[in-house]
């Protein structure tokens, strides 16, 4: 097949790429800069060049064309000021879900010639195909299962797109690009929000969002127990970075007009149950509801998952029981819903 792979310069990637190639496809790799350095250049020097320095080593040795293509712009219009936008109203964002959307699978389609067949990259996650319908389904490596982040695609993206090390662990991954001697085997995984780079997020916020000085207090009597630069520095569930004695204390609730935070010592005290949560706004990959109302969940990236009973209010809105416990259910947040290992779609959780 034509297939256009999405090279960043991390090893998944690029043993993405030697996969393909030795399957005999007909490849070009492409390279979405995306970085913020001319935005926030005086917040330090993001690592875009060495990533590209990577990508570039990597297409010489494997002989695949490389395409760069500038998504700033476009970037900052659909993942960074959503991601503002959240903060403001005082919910957590999910930028990696919005630019898996809107950049990934989305503007980088319409950049591209239309006689690619697919578009492949170095997540983990697989897909499978059902009575015309695609689904994503979780890799063998709980840890690094990536369809949490992808579970808000549409058909239509599903559709085009191919996972080459999908069914492997990270571990069997590292030892392919030893094997092959990739230019970066030994390089680390990238941590963090895929547009920040080497930048904190506090000072990402600090410069869009600025500071704005306000009380905190002690949820269960409001006694005034410090000072906080802006609500939108802290997140539901947030232990560390409160700054207060004689804790430790827990971010409980945020009054968003008054900018208060609130804040208790016994966030985790039985009477203190967070097995309840609504959501709104479903994206199902079948676009139906599906029949069961006893799925699984995940709340945010990463091996744990919970089962769940979800029950529906109308076409848009539920309500979710988890059967355990989560102090960080945190609204703006997406909820992925899984059948098994099938992944059937998310929605964005409204309130915890």
């Amino acid at each position: 097949m034509k297939i256009a792979l999405l090279l960043s310069g991390g090893v998944d990637s690029a043993v993405a790429l030697k996969i393909l190639k030795d399957q005999g496809h007909d490849l070009t790799a492409f390279y979405l800069k995306i970085w913020l350095e001319d935005d926030v250049s005086f917040l330090g020097n993001c690592p875009w060049q060495q990533d590209l320095n990577y990508v570039r080593k990597t297409c010489e040795k494997l002989d695949v064309p490389l395409k760069i293509i500038p998504l700033q712009k476009e970037y900052f219009e659909n993942v960074v000021k959503y991601t503002i936008s959240e903060i403001k109203k005082g919910r957590t964002p999910n930028p990696d879900i919005m630019c898996n959307n809107h950049i990934k699978f989305g503007l980088f389609l319409k950049k591209i010639n239309k006689s690619y067949e697919k578009i492949a990259t170095g997540h983990y996650s697989q897909l499978e195909e059902n009575k015309g319908i695609y689904y994503l389904k979780m890799t063998s490596d709980p840890i690094k299962d990536q369809t949490y982040f992808l579970s808000n695609l549409k058909q239509d993206q599903l559709k085009k797109i191919i996972f080459p090390i999908g069914h492997l662990t990270k571990k069997e991954v590292r030892k392919l690009a030893e094997k092959y001697d990739l230019p970066n085997k030994d390089r680390k995984d990238s941590q963090g929000i895929c547009f920040l780079g080497k930048i904190k997020y506090k000072d990402f916020i600090k410069h869009y969002l600025g500071e704005k000085k306000g009380d905190i207090l002690e949820f269960e009597t409001h006694k005034k127990l410090g000072e906080h630069k802006g609500y939108w520095y802290y997140t539901i569930g947030q232990r560390k970075g409160i700054e207060l004695g004689g804790g430790p204390y827990f971010v409980v609730k945020k009054d968003i007009p008054k900018n208060i935070i609130y804040v208790s010592k016994k966030y985790h005290t039985p009477e203190k149950k967070r097995n309840k949560l609504k959501v709104e706004n479903f994206n199902w990959f079948a676009n139906r509801f599906p029949n069961k109302r006893n799925l699984r969940v995940k709340l945010r990236h990463g091996e744990h998952i919970y089962k769940a009973k979800i029950d529906f209010l109308n076409n848009n809105k539920a309500t979710i029981n988890i059967d355990s416990d989560d102090q960080g259910i945190a609204p703006g947040q997406f909820a992925a819903f899984y059948d098994e290992e099938r992944c059937l779609g998310s929605a964005v959780i409204s309130e915890s």
